[in-house]
């Protein structure tokens, strides 16, 4: 078994879909094609950027199929597989193993806000199940529950949870899972805005939304912050903040996906209940896109 996630920056990607809201396979596997030439070392398939909410089983598999047959053997491929039946995770998640990716992302279990140990149990009982290794995402302002530290510290024992996307944004709780887990448990950014913090906390890297738009600059201020030339990373999270504030003004993935369409990349409209972004908004995504120089 593969125990380690290989990679820095993982691109939570959208999911491409058709004027008639069914997937765009082929698109998929030309925007995972992209992301992984503009920087990304791994693709995150049907997280919540992706609208996993709104996808069947069913298209969560075909997108794992596409994106792995796209870029498996260039790059790491994690299928989103967590949902808030344990059931239902393993069953999911144990065919994404089958498909052939290199690993799967677990969202804490939301809406029926478990406890502390049925956060544990959970994890530990998709890992008992599954040989690849598991990216957990913490994602409290989604999920209602915060994963604890201390829960992630435990479960960091367990040999194939591997990784934490920690999208509390609580440094304190970054801090206290980065002292406490082993050297090889990847601490992941699950914001973009925190990622140069996290990297100072000793933490290694980000799972990105805004990698869509501005992959390169990222993979590039990662690299720089591992290379020592900190003042290198610094300026460019400061140059990046406006488009990392700009994605996040409404309801991810609304902002992300109308502007990856406005740079002539076709993924499409979102399936309700997500709305299309309005026209105020839209002026707002046009302009941090000018700032960058990117239309």
């Amino acid at each position: 078994m593969n125990k380690q996630l290989k990679g820095n920056l993982f691109t939570a990607m959208v999911t491409p879909f058709n004027d008639d809201y069914s997937l765009n396979l082929d698109m998929a596997k030309i925007l995972a094609k992209k992301l992984i030439k503009e920087g990304s070392d791994g693709i995150i398939v049907c997280g919540s950027t992706g609208e996993s909410p709104t996808l069947t089983g069913k298209e969560k598999c075909k997108m794992f199929e596409a994106v792995n047959e796209a870029v498996g053997d260039i790059a790491t491929v994690v299928a989103g597989t967590g949902t808030y039946s344990t059931k239902e995770t393993v069953e999911l998640s144990k065919i994404a193993q089958e498909i052939g990716v290199d690993g799967v992302m677990l969202v804490g279990p939301y809406y029926n806000k478990p406890p502390q140990e049925g956060l544990y149990q959970h994890f530990k009982t998709v890992a008992e199940n599954i040989d690849i290794p598991i990216l957990i995402y913490n994602v409290p302002s989604r999920t209602s529950r915060n994963i604890d530290a201390s829960t992630i510290i435990r479960l960091s024992d367990i040999e194939n949870i591997v990784a934490v996307k920690e999208a509390s944004g609580d440094f304190k709780q970054i801090t206290k899972i980065i002292t406490g887990t082993p050297d090889s448990f990847k601490v992941l950014s699950g914001n973009d805005s925190d990622t140069f913090g996290v990297l100072n906390l000793g933490g290694d890297g980000i799972v990105s939304v805004a990698s869509h738009i501005v992959g390169k600059e990222i993979k590039d201020m990662i690299e720089s912050y591992k290379k020592g030339d900190i003042k290198r990373a610094r300026e460019i999270h400061l140059k990046l903040m406006d488009i990392f504030e700009t994605l996040f003004i409404t309801t991810n993935p609304i902002p992300v996906k109308t502007m990856v369409n406005m740079l002539g990349i076709n993924v499409g409209p979102l399936r309700l209940p997500l709305v299309n972004a309005t026209e105020n908004e839209k002026k707002r995504f046009k302009e941090s896109l000018n700032k960058l120089n990117l239309l």
